[in-house]
């Protein structure tokens, strides 16, 4: 089968700012914030990016989402290229983040129906998905609320099923559970295995181990920007083994821990 995604050798510097310096607790003004990371993922599959805050994984999601370019390497999507199609690229993904704001004054209702033209959506085409998804997530009491009087948890439902609109093919969550409920986490949780069972790929960043146990079919550990292992669960995890003794054991090869 044929990577959706295929990212291969990308890394990413940033410049520091002092204020930044001294929150990194860095004497140099530059970060390596992803180094030489590789990895694939397909259709019916949940690929899960596994690591701590500030290991990379973020930066590496918005390079393959186009919101920025890796210094070296490319990014594949179902065979366009990140640096030179960055347009076919948008076209063919949804994603989400946790930094995604939608405008307060706006109702879910408009927004999507917004994101739907901007998409090209035909307007019975985007009025059927509007109704499927709005009912899923339970968005339809709220269609009309503005979004700055939505709860969080409403608020990231509705981001959801906007970043959906144009039912792609490719889907990049960013934490897609952070900061929700348990009910709507698992709201979200169910609705990506429903997705991936579609045959949409999707890839999800996490440093939530029992998130990646529950959904995901093959996971990348990230560290320090760096990728560490990677492959299915069942392959990375004895049987006598869990997920976290694995991944601290990385962290301490790393050096991240003692």
């Amino acid at each position: 089968m044929e990577a959706a995604i295929q990212v291969t050798k990308i890394s990413k510097t940033f410049t520091l700012s002092r204020k930044q310096q001294k929150i990194e607790q860095s004497k140099t003004k530059t970060k390596v914030a992803v180094n030489d990371l590789s990895f694939e993922a397909y259709p019916h599959e949940i690929y899960g990016l596994l690591g701590p805050n500030g290991a990379g994984k973020t930066t590496t999601l918005r390079c393959i989402s186009t919101l920025i370019k890796p210094d070296m390497g490319d990014i594949l999507v179902q065979g366009k290229s990140v640096m030179k199609e960055a347009g076919d690229v948008r076209n063919a993904i949804g994603f989400l983040t946790s930094d995604m704001k939608l405008e307060d004054f706006f109702t879910p209702n408009y927004l999507f129906d917004y994101f739907s033209k901007l998409h090209g959506v035909p307007e019975d085409l985007a009025a059927k998905r509007k109704a499927a998804l709005f009912h899923k997530f339970g968005i339809d009491r709220f269609a009309e609320v503005k979004v700055g009087e939505l709860s969080s948890g409403m608020r990231q439902k509705a981001q959801l099923a906007i970043s959906l609109v144009h039912d792609p093919d490719v889907i990049i969550f960013d934490e897609p559970t952070n900061g929700l409920d348990v009910l709507t986490a698992k709201v979200v949780t169910d609705y990506l295995i429903e997705l991936k069972n579609e045959g949409k790929a999707i890839v999800v960043s996490t440093h939530i181990f029992s998130l990646v146990e529950k959904i995901c079919d093959r996971v990348g550990i990230i560290l320090n920007g760096k990728l560490k292992a990677t492959g299915l669960l069942q392959d990375l995890v004895a049987p006598e083994d869990t997920l976290e003794d694995y991944f601290f054991r990385l962290a301490q090869e790393e050096g991240d821990i003692q």
